[in-house]
């Protein structure tokens, strides 16, 4: 299949979906956001986080950059955002200055939260009108980054899931679009073997830099996370050593070289296999690569766990049969049917590659089909990290 039916987007891209979402820039601008959103056909995010006065530039630009990329995403037609003060609206100017069409609501200028919940109705109106004009045209599949995930894993996960996404991830960067491989705490001891599949020296060094500069600052603590079992879960799954688990998910990422290695939710220039700085927690990857630019998403798991997306489709696919079957609900593709000979890791990898086809093109996933919306905003320390990145150059 060399074309899909996508939707072209006027600030450049293609969307797997077409919505309108509000989002709160603040955690006390979250119920403002549900009550607007409910009741609509738009889609709408909550999250925890309020800026203070002592936070870190560098911390205050990752959310900056986390809500302008989630906002921007190919698959949102508008965003209509809601703030607590007027503090906050240089975000829209930064929003609309991609080509995006964005609105706003203050609360404290609204008068409260009725007064925002009028408002916001009468903003919203306008932005769904201009999302429905929006219709599937053909467009390369090339024009797909599809963001790859697992999360609790087990013992199966790096023997049918994970590499069988990387079969399918392959058929995706030969068609010309991208992957992208990230959860940086889960390829410690993978490190190497990502490396030496780099395109150039330069994306080797970004591939060791990133995985240092997260054990520098767990060192920094006290910690040896090389010397650390994995998550507790995990372990129930089988898995033994945090080496085990890398070696299974950096399988998510295929065979191709790795073109380039990105911060967490900054845009990849590059096409084909991208590395993505983040952290381990599910729900902040997945936000951190849909701020990227994936339109959609594959997350592979052992143990079941249920995470979505707001505005991207996430693919479940089950390393074994007992979880595909107790948790059917929630998964769309079996590997464990892999073990079993039913299917090899190539017909397997082929399935996924053909789901994310179908679904890029609207059948919905099972994640959207239960109405998944978690959103977390990532913060790090990054005093810690800056200082670590020195003594790992040094």
């Amino acid at each position: 299949m060399a074309e899909i039916l996508l939707y072209r987007r006027s600030m450049g891209g293609w969307g797997t979906r077409n919505h309108v979402l509000v989002m709160p820039l603040v955690a006390s601008a979250s119920g403002v956001a549900r009550a607007v959103a409910r009741g609509t056909p738009a889609t709408w995010v909550e999250h925890d986080y309020e800026p203070s006065h002592d936070e870190l530039p560098q911390n205050r630009d990752r959310v900056a950059r986390t809500f302008v990329g989630f906002a921007t995403n190919p698959n949102v037609g508008a965003v209509l955002l809601v703030a607590d003060t007027p503090e906050r609206s240089p975000l829209l100017e930064a929003i609309r200055s991609t080509g995006q069409r964005a609105d706003l609501v203050v609360v404290t200028e609204a008068g409260g939260m009725r007064g925002a919940l009028a408002q916001g109705r009468d903003r919203l109106g306008p932005l769904l009108a201009y999302a429905a004009g929006f219709e599937r045209t053909p467009a390369p599949v090339g024009a797909l980054l599809l963001g790859t995930e697992c999360g609790g894993s087990d013992a199966l996960s790096g023997i049918t899931a994970n590499p069988a996404l990387g079969e399918a991830s392959d058929l995706l960067v030969d068609a010309g679009g991208g992957a992208i491989l990230a959860e940086t705490t889960e390829l410690i001891g993978a490190e190497h073997l990502l490396a030496r599949r780099a395109a150039n020296r330069e994306v080797a060094d970004d591939i060791f830099k990133i995985i240092y500069r997260y054990e520098a600052v767990v060192r920094a603590h006290g910690e040896d996370i090389r010397g650390a079992n994995p998550a507790p879960g995990n372990i129930e799954g089988g898995l033994t050593t945090i080496e085990e688990k890398s070696l299974g998910a950096a399988k998510k990422g295929g065979t191709r070289p790795v073109q380039q290695v990105v911060e967490y939710a900054v845009r990849p220039e590059a096409r084909g296999l991208i590395i993505m700085d983040t952290p381990g927690n599910d729900i902040e990857q997945m936000v951190g690569m849909t701020a990227a630019g994936s339109q959609i998403a594959v997350f592979t798991t052992g143990r079941g766990t249920p995470t979505g997306s707001p505005i991207i489709p996430v693919i479940k696919v089950a390393t074994n049969s007992h979880t595909a079957t107790r948790m059917q609900d929630n998964i769309d593709l079996n590997a464990g049917l892999i073990l079993e000979g039913a299917e090899t890791l190539k017909s397997m990898g082929r399935q996924i590659y053909e789901k994310i086809l179908a679904v890029a093109q609207g059948e919905l996933t099972k994640a959207e089909r239960l109405g998944h919306r978690e959103f977390s905003v990532s913060r790090y320390p990054f005093a810690a990290l800056d200082a670590a990145a020195s003594a790992a150059s040094s």
